[in-house]
């Protein structure tokens, strides 16, 4: 695996790598190195030669480093040109979507150059400007496009397409729905076409269907749409090519769709918020009793669970999280 140190002045890598965690899970081979007013160019050069030798991989490493013709950058570019270095790549501009990006792609490559070259445009997409009309003609973003359930074009009614199934590739119940794990991690680990979101509730409202659409990952469509379009959805031969991953908010959401035909097999509880009358199953899993009957309906249908936040989370046991939810649940009766 590509090994990744963070440098900048003061402690911006420190934090940046906090935020990275908190959205991607614990990563290993990152380090932060941080430029204190007390240290020299060669204090900064000894920390980050002390960083990469504790790393795994100390041929493929990959330098994020906060602005380019600082300290940090300039003693980087230095060891970059150092022989036995051939393999080191550093990117100047360091930003949260940067960093993000570059724990996706190392999942798929060994090469820091490919790294590198994978979340150059990632990262720039990630700066935007509102109100939009403040940016410059050039930069400004294009509209994004009404959100729809079926594909673009008019491709006429019956028509079949692949094998006349949509393939669900993730199903995923998260209260939050569309956010910067499911953007990021989940959607690079999948890699689908397009994300459905399916809730009667933000179908119907205009301002959270907005935020969710403009929430969409790069290259990725995403659609809002209530149950009942789902389940057409779902038997419409005109989405035999397509990928999926599905987000829902409720399990009670999940299992109108199954009754409906939606040939759900696998559900990631991702987070089940906490609220009155509810408790605590997991970190992220809290229910009531209609949610426990609800996942017992689920699970005698043959569907399994993946219960984790994120893929670099190790998942938790369904069994042991529903013997544990019942406990409490009775005492609370």
């Amino acid at each position: 695996m590509v090994s990744i140190v963070l440098a900048s002045h003061g402690s911006f890598a420190e934090g940046i790598k906090m935020s990275g965690q908190m959205i991607f899970g614990p990563q290993e081979n990152v380090a932060a190195v941080t430029l204190t007013p007390d240290m020299g160019p060669d204090d900064l050069r000894a920390k980050i030669l002390e960083a990469v030798s504790g790393f795994e991989d100390q041929d493929q490493v990959l330098f994020l480093v906060d602005l380019q013709g600082g300290t940090p950058w300039n003693q980087v570019s230095l060891l970059l040109g150092e022989e036995g270095h051939e393999n080191w790549v550093a990117v100047g501009g360091m930003n949260l979507p940067m960093l993000i990006s570059a724990y996706g792609e190392r999942m798929g490559t060994d090469s820091a150059a490919e790294v590198a070259k994978a979340i150059y445009p990632e990262a720039k997409a990630g700066v935007c400007i509102k109100p939009e009309e403040l940016a410059p003609a050039e930069a400004a973003p294009a509209a994004a496009p009404a959100p729809a359930a079926a594909p673009v074009g008019a491709i006429p009614p019956g028509t079949v397409l692949g094998d006349g199934h949509i393939k669900i590739a993730h199903c995923r119940v998260d209260t939050r729905l569309l956010h910067g794990q499911v953007a990021t991690t989940w959607t690079k680990q999948v890699n689908p076409d397009r994300i459905i979101v399916v809730s009667d509730g933000v179908s119907h409202d205009e301002l959270r269907k907005t935020m969710i659409v403009q929430a969409a990952p790069p290259g990725v469509k995403v659609h809002v749409v209530p149950i009942s379009k789902m389940i057409e959805v779902s038997k419409d031969p005109r989405f035999g090519a397509t990928k999926v991953m599905l987000l829902f908010e409720t399990p009670q959401d999940v299992l109108k769709a199954v009754e409906g035909g939606v040939d759900i097999k696998n559900i990631n509880l991702g987070s089940m918020a906490h609220s009155v009358g509810k408790v605590v199953a997991t970190q992220a899993i809290a229910m009531d009793q209609d949610d426990y009957d609800t996942l017992e309906k689920l699970a005698a249908k043959g569907i399994k669970f993946d219960i984790r936040k994120v893929p670099a989370d190790s998942p938790e046991n369904f069994e042991n999280m529903m013997s544990k939810a019942k406990a409490e649940l009775a005492a609370m009766a």
